[in-house]
């Protein structure tokens, strides 16, 4: 059988796979389930277009790391055939661990293990099954492999995983200002003293990239309605979850049932297979179906917040770089105890704070730096004449108050 396919991306065009482990991995159920993640979440809600889904993300990821190899490559760096297929490997799974509107869900249903984690857990399962083949690119994708810039590639501040999404997420969202110079970025990889560099004349590529990124993010990761419809399912995932606990009979998937009526921790994850087999079978359909049915529930808090999401009544988001008025906050609870017949306890259902942070350039997570004509490495900030980019290396905070229309 040959394996060697070619598939059509609406980003790239034709995207071929060129290891026979990569389309086994592909047509792997872990694997499969992400074509029922939606990459971005409740985004849709905002723009209709956005529903894409990590599977698509993750082929695009490997396809931009064929390119990062070929570049390198070119320019006289040796990556072996065996490392080529396990940073390939390692840049194609490394969302496997995204659950179901994944944000939502490790603030609620699964706690105290992100998402990296699960996919460790994963790609540790496929290399038992795969009898070792995914060692070398599980100390890549670990930051265990002695050459460092292969973890990069994987995971850092210019990886081929925000390449991709920034890229993917304009192209279906149609918001013009993430698209990026992918192709011009590659180009200009380089390596010097074991870590990626970008060559200097690549400079304004990457400060379109990092300006491109912080703008996604307030316009579309962080818009205010998409933080209203993930808010809404935070909190009906939390009014579930409440119920459940104190015996409730809820309708649910299995799956989703499993982590609904069990409070499962990091240890339990690592200690019982089962956990894992039942967060892998979980995806947006379990959820969404499991709101549509919760919309009859017999709680009236759980009811009504289910509704409000299927009918696209979300909350009224109001962000300031200040903390909301205590009083103003005060009054909008008063009003939900009235308008609603809640407690004060659960009118948190209904009005709430919360608090977002956006980080176009982190330092402390691998600096981006520029391989000059003279040889010297630079951190893009200090090598830019663009006093823009010191700014975005700066965490911004932005408060959120969040509460039910008609308050």
């Amino acid at each position: 059988m040959n394996k060697k396919k070619i598939i059509n991306d609406p980003v790239y065009g034709f995207i071929t796979i060129h290891f026979e482990l990569i389309f086994d991995l592909i047509e792997h159920p872990y694997f499969q389930r992400l074509r029922n993640i939606k990459q971005l979440g409740m985004t849709h809600l905002v723009y209709p277009g956005a529903l894409h889904t990590r599977f698509h993300h993750a082929l695009g990821a490997m396809h931009l790391m064929g390119l990062a190899i070929e570049t390198l490559r070119s320019k006289g760096h040796e990556i072996t055939p065996a490392e080529e297929e396990a940073v390939t490997v390692a840049i194609l799974l490394h969302d496997i661990g995204h659950g179901p509107f994944s944000h939502a869900l490790e603030h609620t249903i699964v706690e105290g293990i992100n998402h990296e984690h699960i996919s460790t857990l994963l790609m540790n399962n496929l290399n038992k099954e795969f009898g070792g083949r995914l060692t070398m690119a599980l100390e890549i994708f670990n930051n265990r492999y002695p050459k460092s810039f292969l973890y990069q590639l994987v995971s850092g501040q210019l990886d081929l995983d925000r390449m991709d999404y920034l890229n993917r997420d304009s192209f279906f969202t149609g918001v013009s200002e993430g698209i990026i110079g992918f192709d011009r970025i590659i180009k200009m990889l380089e390596v010097a003293d074991g870590q990626i560099v970008i060559e200097e004349k690549g400079i304004y590529s990457i400060e379109k990239f990092l300006i491109a990124r912080r703008l996604m993010y307030w316009q579309v990761y962080l818009h205010k309605t998409v933080i209203a419809g993930e808010q809404l399912l935070v909190k009906i995932l939390e009014r579930a979850k409440w119920l459940a606990s104190r015996g409730h009979s809820l309708f649910a998937t299995p799956n989703l049932a499993h982590f609904l009526n069990n409070s499962i921790t990091r240890k339990d994850f690592e200690e019982d297979p089962r956990h894992l087999e039942c967060f892998s079978g979980l995806d947006d359909s379990d959820i969404f179906t499991s709101v549509k049915v919760w919309t009859k529930d017999e709680d009236w808090i759980l009811s009504e917040l289910c509704r409000n999401l299927v009918r696209r009544n979300l909350y009224q988001v109001e962000i300031s770089t200040e903390h909301p008025a205590t009083a103003r906050v005060a009054g909008l609870v008063e009003s939900a105890v009235k308008k609603y017949g809640v407690s004060y306890e659960e009118a948190s259902f209904f009005v709430f704070t919360t608090s977002i942070r956006n980080s176009a350039y982190r330092a402390d997570d691998g600096m981006i730096n520029l391989l000059m004509k003279d040889g010297t490495v630079r951190d893009i900030t200090v090598a830019s004449d663009n006093s823009n980019l010191a700014a975005l290396a700066k965490t911004v905070k932005k408060h959120i108050l969040c509460h039910t229309k008609g308050l």
